[in-house]
C-alpha cells in the first residue's frame, strides 16, 4: 500500500525554498551595494577642495594702508582681487559714462540682483565710492589684466587692459573696447569696519 504521508511527497521536499532565496538574495546585494559604495567614497572623496582651499573660502584685507590711486591684488580661492582705492577723477569719469556706451550692460557684482545695471554706483562699493574690488580674471580668455601696478598702461579707458587680446577696461572696471564679452566681475564682499572689508 503506497505511503500517503506528504513528507515523503518529493513535490512538498522544498515548499520554503523561495522565500530563504530571497532573503539570501536581499542580503547579499545590501552586502554588495555597502562594499561599492565603500570602495568608491575615496574616489569621491578626493574630489571635494582640500584644506588650503577650504581656508581661503573668505579673506579679510586691511585697506588702510592703501593711498588713493594706489591698487593692490589679494588671492581669494584661487583668484586675484584686484582692490583699487580710485581717485576723485576715477570715480567722476566713470560716472559720467552712459549706459548705452557700455559693451555689457549689467552689473556683474554678486553683491546684487543679475539684473543690475552697469553703473559705477553698483560697480563700486556701497556708500564708499572710491573703493573697487573685482576678480581680476579677463572675461575673454581667462587673462590677468594689466593696471595695478605703477606704470602699467590702463588703456585707453584709464582702467585696466588685457595684453593678451587687447581687451580695454574703464576706471569701474566694465568692458569698453575688444574682445572681452562681459565687465570684470565682482566677488562677494562687504566691509566690516571702515577700513577692513571680507571677500567671500
Amino acid at each position: 500500500m503506497a505511503n500517503s504521508d506528504s513528507s515523503t511527497n518529493p513535490s512538498h521536499v522544498h515548499d520554503d525554498d523561495p522565500s530563504r532565496r530571497d532573503v539570501i538574495l536581499i542580503g547579499a546585494g545590501a552586502f554588495a551595494a555597502i562594499g561599492g559604495a565603500a570602495a568608491l567614497w575615496p574616489l569621491v572623496d578626493q574630489m571635494n577642495p582640500d584644506a588650503s582651499t577650504l581656508s581661503l573660502a573668505s579673506t579679510d584685507v586691511d585697506l588702510a594702508p592703501i593711498e588713493e590711486g594706489q591698487a593692490i591684488t589679494v588671492m581669494w580661492r584661487g583668484k586675484p582681487i584686484f582692490i583699487r582705492h580710485r581717485t576723485a577723477k576715477e570715480v567722476e569719469e566713470a560716472k559720467e559714462v552712459k549706459l548705452d556706451d557700455l559693451v555689457d550692460p549689467l552689473a556683474r557684482n554678486a553683491n546684487l540682483p543679475d539684473d543690475a545695471p552697469a553703473t559705477d554706483a553698483n560697480r563700486a562699493a556701497a556708500d564708499k565710492e572710491p573703493w573697487l574690488v573685482m576678480i581680476g580674471i579677463c572675461t575673454h580668455l581667462g587673462c590677468i589684466p594689466k593696471g595695478q601696478a605703477i606704470g602699467d598702461y590702463k588703456g585707453e579707458f584709464g582702467g585696466w587692459f588685457c595684453p593678451c587680446h587687447g581687451s580695454q577696461y574703464d576706471t569701474s572696471g566694465r568692458i569698453r573696447k575688444g574682445p572681452a564679452p562681459e565687465n570684470l566681475y565682482i566677488p562677494p564682499y562687504a566691509f566690516t569696519s571702515d577700513t577692513k572689508i571680507k571677500i567671500g
